[in-house]
Protein backbone atom coordinates (compact mmCIF):
# COMPACT_ATOMS: atom_id res chain seq x y z
CA UNK A 1 0.00 0.00 0.00
CA UNK A 2 1.16 3.49 -0.68
CA UNK A 3 2.04 5.83 1.27
CA UNK A 4 0.28 8.43 2.30
CA UNK A 5 1.59 12.22 3.85
CA UNK A 6 0.05 15.28 4.80
CA UNK A 7 0.96 18.15 3.93
CA UNK A 8 0.17 21.48 5.92
CA UNK A 9 0.99 24.83 3.98
CA UNK A 10 0.33 29.06 4.88
CA UNK A 11 1.40 31.78 2.79
CA UNK A 12 1.52 35.26 4.36
CA UNK A 13 1.94 39.09 2.73
CA UNK A 14 2.39 42.13 5.24
CA UNK A 15 0.84 45.18 2.93
CA UNK A 16 -0.27 42.50 -0.13
CA UNK A 17 1.59 43.53 -2.31
CA UNK A 18 4.59 43.29 0.25
CA UNK A 19 7.06 41.50 2.30
CA UNK A 20 5.79 37.90 2.53
CA UNK A 21 6.95 34.42 3.23
CA UNK A 22 5.63 30.92 3.42
CA UNK A 23 5.78 27.88 5.78
CA UNK A 24 5.17 24.30 5.00
CA UNK A 25 4.59 20.97 6.99
CA UNK A 26 4.78 17.48 6.08
CA UNK A 27 3.63 14.68 8.27
CA UNK A 28 3.05 10.86 7.97
CA UNK A 29 -0.66 10.47 7.43
CA UNK A 30 -0.87 7.19 10.44
CA UNK A 31 1.68 8.37 12.71
CA UNK A 32 1.45 12.43 12.17
CA UNK A 33 4.90 12.31 12.99
CA UNK A 34 6.41 16.05 10.90
CA UNK A 35 9.07 14.74 8.41
CA UNK A 36 9.68 17.85 7.17
CA UNK A 37 9.43 21.68 7.69
CA UNK A 38 10.42 24.58 5.06
CA UNK A 39 9.71 27.90 5.75
CA UNK A 40 10.90 30.74 3.31
CA UNK A 41 10.97 34.39 2.86
CA UNK A 42 10.10 35.35 -1.04
CA UNK A 43 10.51 38.72 -1.16
CA UNK A 44 7.51 41.59 -2.47
CA UNK A 45 4.62 39.39 -3.21
CA UNK A 46 1.07 38.99 -2.73
CA UNK A 47 -0.39 36.85 -0.39
CA UNK A 48 -2.03 34.68 -2.62
CA UNK A 49 1.35 34.03 -4.44
CA UNK A 50 2.98 33.74 -0.90
CA UNK A 51 0.21 30.48 -0.77
CA UNK A 52 0.94 28.82 -3.94
CA UNK A 53 4.94 29.22 -3.08
CA UNK A 54 3.84 27.29 0.07
CA UNK A 55 1.56 24.68 -1.53
CA UNK A 56 4.54 23.91 -4.11
CA UNK A 57 7.48 23.57 -0.91
CA UNK A 58 5.60 21.58 0.30
CA UNK A 59 4.67 19.14 -2.42
CA UNK A 60 8.25 19.30 -3.76
CA UNK A 61 9.56 17.99 -0.10
CA UNK A 62 6.75 15.30 -0.25
CA UNK A 63 7.65 13.97 -3.64
CA UNK A 64 11.53 14.46 -2.48
CA UNK A 65 9.94 11.73 0.59
CA UNK A 66 8.20 9.30 -1.31
CA UNK A 67 7.51 10.29 -5.35
CA UNK A 68 4.71 7.58 -5.11
CA UNK A 69 3.13 8.63 -1.88
CA UNK A 70 -0.74 9.51 -1.74
CA UNK A 71 -0.73 13.02 -0.81
CA UNK A 72 -3.64 15.04 1.46
CA UNK A 73 -2.97 18.72 1.31
CA UNK A 74 -4.66 21.06 4.00
CA UNK A 75 -4.64 24.61 3.53
CA UNK A 76 -6.75 27.60 5.06
CA UNK A 77 -6.67 29.30 1.60
CA UNK A 78 -10.25 28.31 -0.24
CA UNK A 79 -8.92 30.03 -3.15
CA UNK A 80 -5.86 27.85 -3.40
CA UNK A 81 -7.56 25.03 -2.26
CA UNK A 82 -10.84 25.67 -4.73
CA UNK A 83 -8.80 26.35 -7.90
CA UNK A 84 -6.26 23.31 -7.47
CA UNK A 85 -9.05 21.03 -6.73
CA UNK A 86 -10.33 22.50 -10.52
CA UNK A 87 -13.15 24.32 -9.63
CA UNK A 88 -12.04 27.52 -9.98
CA UNK A 89 -10.38 29.21 -12.82
CA UNK A 90 -6.75 30.06 -12.42
CA UNK A 91 -6.96 34.01 -14.14
CA UNK A 92 -3.81 35.66 -12.72
CA UNK A 93 -0.74 34.82 -15.00
CA UNK A 94 1.71 33.94 -12.21
CA UNK A 95 -0.47 31.77 -9.75
CA UNK A 96 -1.04 29.78 -13.14
CA UNK A 97 3.04 29.06 -13.28
CA UNK A 98 2.98 28.40 -9.98
CA UNK A 99 -0.12 25.70 -9.96
CA UNK A 100 1.57 24.06 -12.55
CA UNK A 101 5.03 23.44 -11.00
CA UNK A 102 2.78 22.18 -7.81
CA UNK A 103 0.80 19.72 -10.77
CA UNK A 104 4.79 18.97 -12.16
CA UNK A 105 6.07 17.79 -8.96
CA UNK A 106 4.02 15.56 -8.08
CA UNK A 107 1.57 12.90 -10.09
CA UNK A 108 -1.99 15.24 -9.75
CA UNK A 109 -4.25 11.97 -9.47
CA UNK A 110 -2.06 10.80 -5.83
CA UNK A 111 -2.80 14.53 -4.61
CA UNK A 112 -6.04 15.93 -2.87
CA UNK A 113 -7.10 19.14 -1.82
CA UNK A 114 -8.61 19.78 1.84
CA UNK A 115 -9.78 23.48 2.68
CA UNK A 116 -9.40 23.56 6.98
CA UNK A 117 -9.71 26.52 9.29
CA UNK A 118 -6.69 29.11 10.16
CA UNK A 119 -6.58 27.84 13.38
CA UNK A 120 -5.71 24.17 12.34
CA UNK A 121 -3.11 25.30 10.32
CA UNK A 122 -1.06 26.86 13.25
CA UNK A 123 2.10 25.29 12.39
CA UNK A 124 2.31 26.56 8.75
CA UNK A 125 1.18 29.52 9.94
CA UNK A 126 3.93 30.15 12.04
CA UNK A 127 6.50 28.95 10.09
CA UNK A 128 5.37 31.52 7.39
CA UNK A 129 5.68 34.39 10.20
CA UNK A 130 8.96 32.94 10.73
CA UNK A 131 9.85 33.53 7.59
CA UNK A 132 8.77 36.89 6.97
CA UNK A 133 10.04 38.38 10.64
CA UNK A 134 13.64 37.35 9.24
CA UNK A 135 13.27 39.28 6.23
CA UNK A 136 13.99 42.79 5.72
CA UNK A 137 11.38 45.67 5.96
CA UNK A 138 10.66 46.22 1.80
CA UNK A 139 12.02 49.67 1.67
CA UNK A 140 15.33 48.53 2.70
CA UNK A 141 15.95 47.41 -1.20
CA UNK A 142 15.49 50.14 -3.36
CA UNK A 143 15.30 47.98 -6.01
CA UNK A 144 11.59 46.16 -4.70
CA UNK A 145 8.94 47.70 -6.83
CA UNK A 146 6.12 49.07 -3.59
CA UNK A 147 3.86 50.47 -5.70
CA UNK A 148 1.38 48.23 -7.84
CA UNK A 149 -1.79 50.20 -7.63
CA UNK A 150 -0.98 52.99 -10.58
CA UNK A 151 -0.68 49.50 -13.10
CA UNK A 152 -3.98 48.15 -11.44
CA UNK A 153 -5.56 51.72 -12.52
CA UNK A 154 -4.74 51.81 -15.68
CA UNK A 155 -5.20 47.63 -16.68
CA UNK A 156 -8.50 47.61 -17.27
CA UNK A 157 -9.06 44.56 -14.85
CA UNK A 158 -12.65 45.22 -12.91
CA UNK A 159 -11.61 44.97 -9.29
CA UNK A 160 -14.02 43.29 -7.16
CA UNK A 161 -15.26 46.41 -4.97
CA UNK A 162 -16.39 46.00 -0.90
CA UNK A 163 -19.17 48.48 0.84
CA UNK A 164 -18.46 47.27 4.48
CA UNK A 165 -21.66 48.80 6.31
CA UNK A 166 -21.38 49.16 10.06
CA UNK A 167 -24.34 48.12 11.93
CA UNK A 168 -27.04 50.81 12.96
CA UNK A 169 -27.03 52.10 16.78
CA UNK A 170 -28.26 50.07 19.37
CA UNK A 171 -28.35 50.53 23.24
CA UNK A 172 -24.91 50.36 24.14
CA UNK A 173 -23.84 51.92 21.23
CA UNK A 174 -23.54 55.32 23.20
CA UNK A 175 -22.01 53.96 26.11
CA UNK A 176 -19.38 52.47 24.14
CA UNK A 177 -20.10 49.13 25.82
CA UNK A 178 -18.43 45.85 24.70
CA UNK A 179 -20.59 44.11 22.16
CA UNK A 180 -18.90 41.21 20.38
CA UNK A 181 -19.59 38.14 18.93
CA UNK A 182 -20.58 36.27 22.08
CA UNK A 183 -22.46 38.85 23.99
CA UNK A 184 -26.43 39.96 24.81
CA UNK A 185 -26.70 40.79 20.61
CA UNK A 186 -28.96 43.30 21.13
CA UNK A 187 -31.37 44.93 18.48
CA UNK A 188 -31.32 48.62 16.58
CA UNK A 189 -32.98 51.31 18.35
CA UNK A 190 -35.58 53.67 17.05
CA UNK A 191 -31.95 55.75 15.87
CA UNK A 192 -30.67 52.68 14.76
CA UNK A 193 -33.32 51.59 12.60
CA UNK A 194 -33.68 55.17 10.94
CA UNK A 195 -30.10 55.11 10.13
CA UNK A 196 -30.41 51.57 8.58
CA UNK A 197 -33.27 52.85 6.02
CA UNK A 198 -30.57 55.60 5.38
CA UNK A 199 -27.50 53.35 4.61
CA UNK A 200 -29.71 51.56 2.28
CA UNK A 201 -31.12 53.80 0.52
CA UNK A 202 -27.21 54.72 -0.35
CA UNK A 203 -26.60 51.51 -1.18
CA UNK A 204 -29.49 50.82 -3.35
CA UNK A 205 -27.86 53.80 -5.62
CA UNK A 206 -24.61 51.93 -5.45
CA UNK A 207 -26.24 48.91 -7.31
CA UNK A 208 -24.25 45.95 -5.26
CA UNK A 209 -24.43 42.37 -6.68
CA UNK A 210 -24.12 40.49 -3.52
CA UNK A 211 -25.14 41.04 0.01
CA UNK A 212 -23.32 39.47 2.99
CA UNK A 213 -24.03 40.09 6.63
CA UNK A 214 -22.79 39.19 10.00
CA UNK A 215 -25.69 36.78 11.80
CA UNK A 216 -25.72 38.80 14.40
CA UNK A 217 -29.05 40.23 15.37
CA UNK A 218 -28.18 44.54 15.01
CA UNK A 219 -26.04 43.75 11.42
CA UNK A 220 -29.01 41.13 9.95
CA UNK A 221 -31.69 43.62 10.69
CA UNK A 222 -29.31 46.57 9.69
CA UNK A 223 -29.24 44.42 6.28
CA UNK A 224 -32.93 43.50 6.22
CA UNK A 225 -33.12 47.26 5.16
CA UNK A 226 -30.61 47.23 2.34
CA UNK A 227 -32.37 44.24 1.29
CA UNK A 228 -35.57 45.66 1.33
CA UNK A 229 -33.99 49.03 -0.78
CA UNK A 230 -31.82 46.59 -3.04
CA UNK A 231 -33.99 43.36 -3.55
CA UNK A 232 -31.16 41.29 -2.73
CA UNK A 233 -31.51 38.36 -0.54
CA UNK A 234 -29.15 38.21 2.73
CA UNK A 235 -26.16 35.64 2.76
CA UNK A 236 -25.19 35.01 6.52
CA UNK A 237 -21.64 34.37 7.04
CA UNK A 238 -19.77 33.97 10.43
CA UNK A 239 -16.63 35.17 9.13
CA UNK A 240 -18.04 39.10 9.41
CA UNK A 241 -18.96 38.62 13.44
CA UNK A 242 -17.66 41.33 15.68
CA UNK A 243 -14.53 40.53 18.07
CA UNK A 244 -15.11 38.35 20.99
CA UNK A 245 -14.83 40.33 24.00
CA UNK A 246 -15.38 37.61 26.25
CA UNK A 247 -16.61 38.27 29.58
CA UNK A 248 -16.20 41.60 29.24
CA UNK A 249 -19.27 41.38 26.98
CA UNK A 250 -21.91 43.98 27.69
CA UNK A 251 -19.61 45.97 30.38
CA UNK A 252 -18.56 49.87 29.50
CA UNK A 253 -15.13 50.15 29.64
CA UNK A 254 -14.61 51.80 33.22
CA UNK A 255 -16.75 49.04 34.45
CA UNK A 256 -14.25 46.16 33.11
CA UNK A 257 -11.38 48.34 34.68
CA UNK A 258 -12.68 48.35 37.84
CA UNK A 259 -13.85 44.49 37.75
CA UNK A 260 -10.82 43.26 35.49
CA UNK A 261 -7.78 46.05 36.44
CA UNK A 262 -4.55 43.80 35.18
CA UNK A 263 -6.15 42.06 32.11
CA UNK A 264 -7.85 45.87 30.77
CA UNK A 265 -3.67 47.46 31.13
CA UNK A 266 -3.19 44.27 29.21
CA UNK A 267 -5.20 45.33 26.34
CA UNK A 268 -4.67 48.65 26.02
CA UNK A 269 -1.31 47.45 25.92
CA UNK A 270 -1.60 45.52 22.70
CA UNK A 271 -3.49 44.67 19.87
CA UNK A 272 -2.56 40.71 20.14
CA UNK A 273 -4.09 40.67 24.02
CA UNK A 274 -7.11 38.38 24.08
CA UNK A 275 -9.76 39.40 27.06
CA UNK A 276 -10.67 36.14 29.06
CA UNK A 277 -12.65 33.71 26.88
CA UNK A 278 -12.20 36.25 24.06
CA UNK A 279 -10.34 36.96 20.97
CA UNK A 280 -7.81 39.94 20.02
CA UNK A 281 -8.13 42.51 17.69
CA UNK A 282 -5.07 40.80 15.62
CA UNK A 283 -7.20 37.31 15.56
CA UNK A 284 -10.14 39.26 13.59
CA UNK A 285 -7.59 40.63 11.27
CA UNK A 286 -5.94 37.45 10.47
CA UNK A 287 -10.06 36.19 10.27
CA UNK A 288 -10.98 38.79 7.47
CA UNK A 289 -8.15 39.66 5.47
CA UNK A 290 -8.19 35.85 4.53
CA UNK A 291 -12.14 36.39 4.22
CA UNK A 292 -11.22 39.59 1.77
CA UNK A 293 -9.25 36.85 -0.24
CA UNK A 294 -11.73 34.29 -0.62
CA UNK A 295 -14.75 36.61 -1.42
CA UNK A 296 -12.96 38.60 -4.05
CA UNK A 297 -11.95 35.81 -5.86
CA UNK A 298 -15.50 34.36 -5.22
CA UNK A 299 -17.16 37.29 -7.20
CA UNK A 300 -15.02 38.42 -9.52
CA UNK A 301 -15.57 42.04 -10.58
CA UNK A 302 -18.84 42.31 -8.70
CA UNK A 303 -19.96 45.12 -6.28
CA UNK A 304 -20.34 43.17 -2.78
CA UNK A 305 -21.98 44.82 0.26
CA UNK A 306 -21.02 43.60 3.26
CA UNK A 307 -22.86 44.26 6.91
CA UNK A 308 -20.43 44.01 9.80
CA UNK A 309 -18.83 45.65 12.64
CA UNK A 310 -16.65 47.94 13.77
CA UNK A 311 -13.98 46.18 15.03
CA UNK A 312 -13.93 43.97 11.71
CA UNK A 313 -13.62 47.55 9.39
CA UNK A 314 -11.15 48.89 11.80
CA UNK A 315 -9.08 45.90 10.75
CA UNK A 316 -9.61 45.79 7.37
CA UNK A 317 -8.84 49.62 6.90
CA UNK A 318 -4.93 48.33 9.01
CA UNK A 319 -3.77 45.72 6.79
CA UNK A 320 -5.02 47.72 3.79
CA UNK A 321 -2.92 50.10 5.02
CA UNK A 322 0.26 47.96 6.04
CA UNK A 323 0.04 49.51 9.58
CA UNK A 324 0.78 48.01 12.77
CA UNK A 325 -1.36 46.31 15.27
CA UNK A 326 -1.49 49.02 17.28
CA UNK A 327 -2.90 51.38 14.45
CA UNK A 328 -6.53 50.13 14.77
CA UNK A 329 -6.49 51.90 18.12
CA UNK A 330 -5.92 55.12 16.02
CA UNK A 331 -9.51 54.05 13.82
CA UNK A 332 -13.20 53.92 14.38
CA UNK A 333 -16.07 53.28 12.14
CA UNK A 334 -19.50 55.27 12.82
CA UNK A 335 -22.77 53.66 12.65
CA UNK A 336 -23.96 53.01 9.54
CA UNK A 337 -21.29 53.66 7.88
CA UNK A 338 -19.95 52.70 4.24
CA UNK A 339 -16.13 52.00 3.96
CA UNK A 340 -15.23 50.87 0.38
CA UNK A 341 -12.36 49.19 -0.91
CA UNK A 342 -11.20 47.71 -4.26
CA UNK A 343 -9.40 44.12 -4.52
CA UNK A 344 -8.13 43.11 -8.23
CA UNK A 345 -8.48 39.42 -7.55
CA UNK A 346 -5.92 38.66 -10.21
CA UNK A 347 -3.32 39.07 -7.62
CA UNK A 348 -5.00 40.17 -4.62
CA UNK A 349 -3.85 44.09 -4.79
CA UNK A 350 -6.41 46.51 -2.42
CA UNK A 351 -6.64 49.96 -2.09
CA UNK A 352 -9.00 51.61 0.57
CA UNK A 353 -11.00 54.03 -1.37
CA UNK A 354 -13.39 55.57 1.36
CA UNK A 355 -13.67 55.05 5.00
CA UNK A 356 -16.54 55.74 7.17
CA UNK A 357 -18.68 57.67 5.06
CA UNK A 358 -21.70 58.85 7.05
CA UNK A 359 -23.09 61.75 4.36
CA UNK A 360 -26.22 60.10 3.77
CA UNK A 361 -27.64 60.42 6.80
CA UNK A 362 -27.36 64.13 6.93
Amino acid sequence: MARELIIEADGGSRGNPGPSGFGAVVKDAKTGAVLKEIFEFIGIATNNVAEYSGLVAGLTAANEIDPEAQIHVRMDSKLVIEQMSGRWQIKHPDMRILAAQARKVHAPNLVDYTWIPREENSAADHLANRAMDGAVTPNADPSQQVNFMTERLTSGEVATTFYFVRHGETVLTNSRAFSGANGTNPSLNEIGFTQAENVGREIAKIKPDVLIASPMLRTKQTAEAISKATGLSIEEDSTWLECAFGDWDGFTFQEIKAKFPVEAQLWLNSSGYEPPNGESFDEVGERVDAAIDYVAAKYVGKKVCIVTHNVVIREIARITLMAPGAAVFHIDAAPCSITTLSVWPSDGLRVLRTFSEVGHHR
